[in-house]
């Protein structure tokens, strides 16, 4: 009887224990990632970092675990990592061309970057791309800056829904900005 139950037990651990690991990694990586999300948020609301720099932060730190909670989780399912850097560098080469083809894409994470950099706007402020010297431009606040387009929420009469415009960001070092700080 004791024979057959440890038996049992042993088959019945031969399953959970691979799960429970499994959970265990996907429930790490989850606390990790409020965690670190919680602390990038107080350096920013104590205004120790500026907002750009904590939006980009949260973004990197989530990436980051999600990716390296997914690395664990495969090789714990038996991927190897002779397969797994194989696939990744095979991926990488890929996107490389990719990339390369997509060249106004590369323009505007550039331009991300050089704005973060430079900053000639920040989130909430009012700024107006100019077409020109004589005409008005696409004007609003700045709600987003992400590696591809910057939103501005345009400002209209009190009752109406303010549309939203997505500004690929390798305009803002074609054009004039006008920029007014909130």
């Amino acid at each position: 009887m004791m024979e057959s139950l440890s038996l049992w037990m042993r088959e019945w651990l031969n399953v959970l224990m691979p799960v429970g690991e499994l959970l265990l990694i996907i429930v790490g990586a989850w606390l990790l990632r409020r965690l670190v999300r919680s602390l990038i948020e107080r350096l920013g609301a104590r205004a120790v970092l500026p907002m750009e720099l904590v939006v980009g932060m949260r973004r990197v730190a989530s990436f980051l675990i999600t990716v390296a909670a997914l690395l664990l989780v495969l090789q714990q399912l038996g991927v190897s990592p002779t397969v797994l850097w194989t696939a990744l560098t095979g991926f990488v080469a890929v996107a490389a061309v990719a990339f390369f083809a997509a060249w106004s894409v590369l323009s505007n994470i550039f331009c991300a970057f050089l704005i973060f950099a430079t900053r000639p706007f920040r989130l909430y402020d009012q700024i107006e791309l100019l077409e020109n010297g004589e005409k008005p431009g696409l004007r609003g606040q700045v709600m987003d800056i992400n590696l591809i387009y910057t939103t501005l929420k345009e400002t209209v009469p009190d009752g109406e829904v303010p549309p939203v415009l997505q500004i690929p960001n390798s305009l803002f070092f074609q054009r004039t900005v006008r920029r007014w700080r909130i």
